[in-house]
């Protein structure tokens, strides 16, 4: 029973968080997600317009009209939800067709779709490994990723953040399992850095091991057609499980899948236990991704419209003296250090009209916080622009221009 007792307790936890300025408040949206939105902060204040700079909208999908359109065509033709797991009744057609579409354009050799890309990664390693096996992962692999490892019984390891040397150690150090499985993201959401994947397949090709990919921040827009980062580091085709999410750039719904070798693909589809125990994809979200598809397959004026506001804000912010993570993907991190920082300047860039949000531990290591921004193509010249302007004001408020962690430390704390 929920006694006056365990209810102070619970309390004083939240309360903990809140002395460490830990505590995450969520803003409320009373638009469509986009580069322009309307947005109650905090809870109970009237809404304002501001810009967006914190959304995995990359390619300004979420709410692009002829998506929309498809996905309210789905609606109509193929209903609301499937009210089924996908091995009883819960399989369309356009679900296969999805499957098809996305197996082509990752080139890949087979394609299953999960409601998200964390039910992918928590169902694909328990599905594809035993316990004869080891799963080598990155240290920064996504949260989804550590948890789907958690749930399988094979072995785990891990290298070194992007350390190619520290990875040819842990493949020696196991050449006797049965499968030595290395686990990266393309793009690292956190600090927006780009795998090394070209090396990480060259040495799992000498070391007879399996790559998994998890490309959610990079699916749709890396690479010269917005394959991914796979294309973007000329391995296309040579990854053995791609995961992704139809969640960021193919259309900012929900959905994800597990894509690769056939026979792997099958296994999901055999023992995922995401996949045999959750409803199937809802039908307008598929036809709304397979618009996306269309879309991306018949143009790359959305990925290169991103690039060019990604390089252009990257420029921007260091001329501004914003000490950034280096990188060449859309997720440009303003380091701030400390999380009370972080979450006082985004507060202040609200209400200037600019909408970010702090990440701070548990998001990100302790002593790492941050602003994490991320550019979308439907980010115009002018929303670069007003967006420079507020976080200059801020941050010479704060006294950060030109500051480094010692600086910003000294004078914030950690």
């Amino acid at each position: 029973m929920y006694s006056d007792k365990l209810r102070q307790t619970y309390q004083q936890e939240l309360k903990t968080i809140a002395d460490a300025g830990l505590f995450k408040r969520e803003r409320f949206i009373h638009s469509a997600q986009s580069a322009d939105i309307v947005c109650e902060f905090p809870a109970g204040a009237k809404p304002k317009k501001v810009l967006n700079f914190c959304a995995n909208n990359y390619l300004g999908m979420s709410n692009h009209p002829e998506v929309v359109k498809a996905g309210q065509k789905g609606l109509a033709e193929r209903g609301y939800g499937m009210s089924s797991v996908r091995f009883i009744c819960g399989t369309q057609d356009s679900h296969r067709e999805l499957e098809q579409r996305l197996t082509r354009f990752l080139g890949t050799e087979d394609t299953v779709l999960f409601p998200s890309c964390m039910d992918a990664n928590g169902g694909v390693f328990e599905a594809v490994l035993t316990d004869q096996d080891v799963m080598i992962a990155d240290r920064l692999v996504h949260a989804s990723i550590v948890d789907g490892m958690r749930l399988c019984k094979a072995m785990t390891d891990t290298f070194k953040h992007s350390d190619m040397g520290h990875l040819e150690e842990k493949l020696q150090e196991h050449k006797d399992r049965r499968v030595r499985l290395v686990v990266t993201d393309g793009v690292f959401s956190m600090d927006g850095d780009v795998a090394q994947l070209d090396r990480i397949v060259a040495l799992c090709r000498q070391y007879d091991a399996m790559v998994l990919l998890d490309d959610s921040h990079a699916t749709g827009f890396m690479g010269r057609t917005g394959r991914g980062v796979h294309e973007h580091c000329g391995v296309l085709g040579e990854i053995d499980i791609v995961t992704t999410t139809l969640g960021k750039a193919l259309g900012g719904a929900s959905g994800g899948c597990v894509s690769g070798r056939k026979e792997l693909v099958e296994l999901c589809r055999q023992r995922a236990r995401p996949y045999l125990f959750s409803n199937a994809v809802a039908p307008p979200i598929i036809s709304g991704a397979l618009k996306v598809l269309d879309l991306l397959e018949s143009s790359t004026a959305l990925r290169d419209k991103l690039a060019d506001n990604t390089v252009t804000w990257r420029r921007m912010l260091k001329e501004a003296g914003f000490d950034i993570k280096a990188g060449d993907s859309p997720i440009v991190p303003v380091m701030l250090y400390n999380a009370k920082l972080s979450q006082d300047v985004a507060y202040d860039l609200f209400q200037e009209g600019i909408y970010v949000v702090g990440f701070f531990f548990p998001v990100v290591p302790k002593g790492q916080a941050r602003i994490r921004t991320q550019m979308s193509a439907a980010h115009d010249k002018r929303h670069l622009e007003q967006a420079i302007e507020a976080f200059t004001k801020v941050g010479r408020k704060y006294d950060i221009l030109g500051k480094g962690k010692n600086e910003i430390v000294a004078k914030y704390g950690p």
